[in-house]
């Protein structure tokens, strides 16, 4: 097992445009220990989101090589990174992106059964207490306030245990007070289950409580 989880070697990324090929992108360097913090930050359009996306085996770099656990995400295809993805990684979004139609229970239980682990609404019971949210396991997304579909989304990310969890602006839909609940809330998790926590985020209070910043401009790594 190495000490690093995450490896970026000389990461690029091009998209398609209507002038042309549009670097997003360039020369991408870092590592990631286990069971640490670390903050992408930059402003809007610098290629945060689209690090994120290459980190998590949605997007495939254009050169260089993005690894996770070992594991060098390129070659793979996308079946073999959808499964290393499930087995792997958690996630949680700004948007929260819980189904509508499930209860918050259903949704914690989702990932558990697509991996077909054992004891799956057990396991969710536990992960929604953990987050405050027991009393609420029966209540669709649209009966719980933006804060509590945060935390349910945690307590999915959370759930299957991850290596890494990826977090794509958590708090930036949040309200100050609930963004500092579900601020604390991450990094307990992070620090009880040593989970590899990387997010990207505008909030200066939320990196600075991480132990690692990689700071974009213009698709490119600047020093913090």
């Amino acid at each position: 097992m190495t000490e690093n989880l995450v490896m970026a070697e000389h990461l690029a990324k091009d998209f398609a445009g209507p002038d042309g090929t549009l670097r997003v992108l360039d020369d991408i360097n870092f590592t990631v220990a286990r069971g640490t913090s670390c903050a992408i930050v930059g402003t809007s359009g610098s290629g945060k989101s689209t690090l994120l996306g290459l980190l998590a085996g949605l997007e495939v770099p254009t050169a260089g090589r993005c690894l996770v656990d070992g594991h060098d995400l390129g070659p793979l295809d996308e079946d073999a990174r959808a499964q290393l993805r499930n087995r792997l990684i958690g996630f949680v979004f700004q948007q929260f992106h819980l189904l509508m139609t499930l209860t918050a229970e259903e949704n914690v239980m989702l990932p558990l059964e697509l991996a077909g682990r054992a004891s799956a609404r057990e396991h969710a019971r536990d992960a929604l207490a953990r987050v405050g949210l027991a009393a609420r396991a029966g209540h669709l997304p649209r009966q719980l306030s933006g804060g509590e579909q945060q935390r349910v989304a945690l307590a999915r990310a959370f759930v299957t245990r991850p290596a890494l969890l990826l977090a794509d602006e958590p708090t930036g839909n949040l309200d100050a007070r609930t963004a500092q609940q579900v601020m604390d809330l991450l990094f307990e998790l992070n620090a009880e289950h040593a989970t590899t926590l990387i997010l990207v985020t505008h909030d200066a209070r939320l990196a600075e409580r991480c132990q690692q910043r990689i700071m974009l401009e213009g698709g490119r790594q600047r020093e913090c």
